[in-house]
């Protein structure tokens, strides 16, 4: 049967050739929305690396031109003031809120150079890992015994770990950040490792991170954040009673108190924006692809009421004219379906893309597509095949 298929195929290849381009198109658009989709799934399944429930950040914003936020103890009081409130339990400093974009990137490398990579960084204070109960894979957190050493204590993700020492422990080695002027370079001492650190949400794809320990009056600090946890079930309600408090150690600076299950709900509804906006524009694609393939299908049977006259003349059943329509439509999404897919897999053999479309993504991907493709291809056949098997032997007769 499917040797017979095959021949009809080829025997028409001249007007399937219309057909199996269209197949193809809608083949590379669903391919495409269904491997950034199962990407955005993969990425949404790893772990974060800290806790943003009950947490929340309280972005400190002096006034134009005060250098009063540089001045030695600010943030500490502002610490202290937060921590004295019975809804409080925690309070950390850092450089930048969790779940917006906000970002500082480094290229870090070896004391003697050997080996660096690209990655991101974050101040962190020494109550930071307890606010948001992050989980230490190696090594221990930055702490007090810190003070005065010849390097910033700092945590590293486990990427970096590997890039970095991929032979060896990271722990008590000496990393610093590239500058024009080596003698100006940074120099941190590693002192623990986390498994991974997104700051920017479960759409942040993995990469090198570095949180350094926090030192109050190393460079401006005028822009910095707090992260408060709070007790579990502590309204938003609180919010203004956070303010005045907050009023109390500085009354001319202001203040932006959001929950971080705020800011993550937000940066999800934006990370997904380009999503939907491809699954919209591709809905429409595939619809005008729909209507070709059943208007080409339509025409196709239309030309081969003869043949399909003498084979219900010589014996044919309608159940199996059905059949071979549907057959022949699926056969010919597959063969375009083989051709798209020797075109898409050569993405992750040269990597083109890295690890947003590893094996993993591509296998999902093809799968996704290949499955609304033959569903597609299914539906627009049901009516021409149905059709075709309703013809009479004597309607051929009259054909021409």
């Amino acid at each position: 049967m499917l040797r017979h298929l095959l021949k009809l195929t080829w025997k028409r290849k001249s007007r399937n050739l219309l057909l199996s381009a269209e197949i193809l198109l809608a083949f590379l658009i669903v391919f495409a929305i269904a491997a950034t989709g199962v990407r955005y799934w993969q990425l949404y399944d790893k772990p974060l690396g800290f806790q943003y429930q009950d947490v929340w950040a309280v972005q400190l914003q002096p006034p134009n031109g005060n250098q009063l936020g540089r001045t030695e103890g600010m943030h500490e009081q502002f610490v202290r003031a937060l921590q004295s409130m019975p809804q409080v339990e925690n309070v950390g400093i850092t450089t930048f809120p969790l779940f917006q974009d906000a970002s500082m990137v480094s290229r870090i490398a070896l004391a003697d150079g050997s080996r660096s990579v690209r990655a991101n960084m974050i101040e962190a204070s020494d109550q930071f890992w307890a606010t948001l109960g992050m989980p230490l894979a190696a090594g221990r957190w930055p702490s007090v015994q810190d003070e005065g050493a010849d390097a910033l204590a700092t945590v590293i993700t486990r990427r970096m770990a590997q890039e970095l020492f991929p032979d060896g422990s990271p722990l008590g080695q000496v990393i610093r950040a590239e500058a024009s002027n080596p003698t100006e370079a940074q120099r941190f001492r590693v002192v623990g490792v986390v498994e991974d650190f997104r700051s920017h949400g479960e759409f942040m794809a993995p990469r090198a991170f570095m949180l350094y320990r926090y030192v109050p009056m190393a460079g401006n600090k005028m822009q910095m954040t707090l992260l408060l946890k709070v007790r579990p079930g502590t309204p938003r309600a609180f919010e203004p009673e956070l303010q005045r408090q907050l009023k109390q150690v500085r009354n001319d600076w202001a203040f932006t108190i959001n929950p971080l299950a705020e800011l993550r709900a937000s940066q999800l509804t934006m990370a997904l924006v380009p999503l939907k906006v491809l699954g919209v524009i591709a809905a429409f694609l595939l619809a005008m692809v729909c209507f070709g393939l059943f208007g080409v299908l339509w025409q196709n049977t239309t030309r081969r009421i003869p043949e399909i006259g003498l084979r219900r003349a010589v014996g044919a059943s309608a159940g199996a004219i059905y059949r071979q329509i549907v057959a022949e439509q699926l056969l010919l999404s597959s063969l375009a379906m083989a051709a798209g897919l020797a075109l898409l897999v050569q993405l992750p053999l040269t990597g083109a893309l890295g690890e947003a479309l590893d094996w993993g993504v591509f296998a999902g991907g093809a799968a996704l597509s290949m499955a609304v493709i033959y569903l597609l291809s299914l539906l627009c056949s049901l009516y021409p095949g149905w059709r075709a098997s309703r013809l009479h032997p004597a309607m051929a007769l009259h054909y021409e």
